[in-house]
């Protein structure tokens, strides 16, 4: 058994390694959104409409992998489209830091220039797009329905772990640098640290199998029944896994809504509240929002750092209690909880009062995020889809996610210089409509094996 632990937690760091670069590739930006403006929007006179799509254009890339991510999973493999996207966060961290390359000339930003380090961007984004899914979707097809919700959440735990780790690091290029110093050469530094994570996970991901359901789709039982055995720690167990499982490949592949619409609905909406609670708007603009609250470039960028750790720590409580209190009620209890925070910086921002008081609501905001949407919307997405729809839904709700996310990050700077008070407000109203969808339409999963998940929709296939 305990070689079975050991198996089964080696797969799942090596994949939850494309959780951590999702986490840094999304927030590796908050260090350089300043710079950008200085370099790209103020050199160019473009509008804050073009610096929000600039900070947000990884996400266009996000949308793109979600699109292509359902197709080139179920054609290449998890684990080798992984590899994809390793590949691509590496390009894009070297690019990015230097999208002078080849054509343009340094500190001669043009309309070109401009162009290609979004395009830059967009090609890591692509990364962050397959992994996001596709991440979850390894570790929940090679881990055991007892453990799954943990497992799963190690995927988030790494992601939070990427964005405190990059902050870090964005905190430690900047720490005692000149604001001219960081603008100049500082924010090229953060875009490349991400190169070395992305090289190891590439590597690393050569010693890891492909996913038995995988294996089952393309007509490898030998092999697939050879990796049940071994996350399993018996063949016994493992038989009766495989038999379920070849019961729900054989039947024939359905259309998008052979289990009605509602789990499609439930997918998507998943994924939209999970951005549109407002939570990349922390992330992305943290030292921004920090620094409107009157203190220096450095304190701004430590205090990410704190709003990293606690993301930290939640998503660490989460995995602790997600397989004890279930899916639905964490989720019940986070929506409650980002209310509350959402509103209080809301109130604090119409009081004209964004101090200490912000920063602490802020925080609670984030906790209730990290104990529940941020690691339970994944680890419910990789469960909840049955087997023949799976890849399809699954593709759906990475695109849902990262269209809501573009969405949210894009319009932000424009609506904050309307009224920052109605912005933060509108973000706890969703919170209050995320509480009302878990309640009404989201099943609970704990302790089911994924084709045991599937039966719940049946009861649905005529809606």
């Amino acid at each position: 058994m305990k070689q079975n632990i050991k198996y089964i937690i080696y797969l799942t760091v090596i994949a939850a390694l494309g959780g951590l670069l999702f986490g840094y590739d999304t927030a590796v930006i908050s260090g350089a959104e300043q710079s950008l403006q200085v370099y790209f929007i103020d050199g160019l006179g473009l509008s804050t409409l073009f610096h929000g799509l600039t900070v947000s254009s990884a996400l266009i890339g996000c949308i793109i992998g979600g699109i292509v991510s359902g197709i080139l999973s179920n054609r290449i493999g998890r684990r080798n489209s992984l590899m994809v996207a390793a590949g691509l966060f590496f390009i894009s961290a070297l690019l990015s830091a230097y999208p002078e390359f080849l054509f343009f000339t340094k500190d001669e930003p043009t309309v070109g220039l401009f162009v290609m380090f979004n395009i830059y961007r967009i090609l890591g984004g692509i990364g962050v797009g397959l992994a996001s899914g596709l991440g979850p979707l390894y570790i929940s097809e090679t881990s055991p329905a007892n453990i799954r919700g943990r497992l799963v959440t190690l995927n988030n735990l790494a992601i939070i772990f990427g964005t405190l780790f990059v902050y870090f690091v964005n905190w430690r290029i900047a720490a005692g640098q000149s604001a001219s110093w960081i603008h100049d050469l500082g924010w090229r530094y953060m875009f490349a640290s991400e190169a070395i994570p992305a090289l190891l996970f590439f590597f690393l991901l050569f010693l890891v199998p492909e996913t038995p359901r995988y294996l089952f789709s393309k007509n490898r039982g030998e092999e697939a029944l050879n990796i049940l055995t071994k996350i399993n720690g018996s063949q016994k167990i493992a038989k009766e896994i495989y038999v379920e499982v070849k019961r729900t490949m054989d039947t024939p592949k359905g259309h998008l809504f052979s289990y009605g619409k509602l789990v499609v609905i439930v997918g998507i909406l998943l994924a939209a509240f999970q951005q549109f609670v407002g939570i990349n708007v922390i992330l992305y603009y943290a030292p921004r929002i920090f620094a409107d609250m009157g203190v220096s470039t450095d304190t701004a960028m430590l205090q990410t750092v704190l709003l990293g750790a606690v993301n930290l720590l939640f998503v660490f409580l989460a995995l602790t209690v997600v397989d004890k209190w279930g899916r639905k009620r964490l989720l019940l209890l986070g929506s409650v909880g980002m209310t509350v925070g959402m509103f209080g910086v809301a109130a604090l921002s119409f009081a004209d009062a964004m101090g200490v008081s912000a920063l602490l609501f802020i925080l609670l905001y984030a906790a209730f995020y990290n104990l529940s949407w941020g690691p339970l919307m994944w680890v419910l997405a990789s469960e909840i889809f049955p087997n023949r729809i799976r890849g399809q839904v699954m593709a759906l709700t990475v695109v849902s996610c990262w269209v809501s996310n573009l969405i949210v990050s894009s319009t932000f700077p424009t609506l904050l210089e309307i009224s920052s008070g109605m912005t933060y407000s509108f973000y706890g109203l969703v919170c209050i409509l995320a509480f009302l969808f878990v309640w009404k339409l989201v099943p609970e999963t704990k302790g089911k094996t994924l084709e045991e998940i599937e039966t719940h929709w049946k009861a649905n296939e005529t809606s």
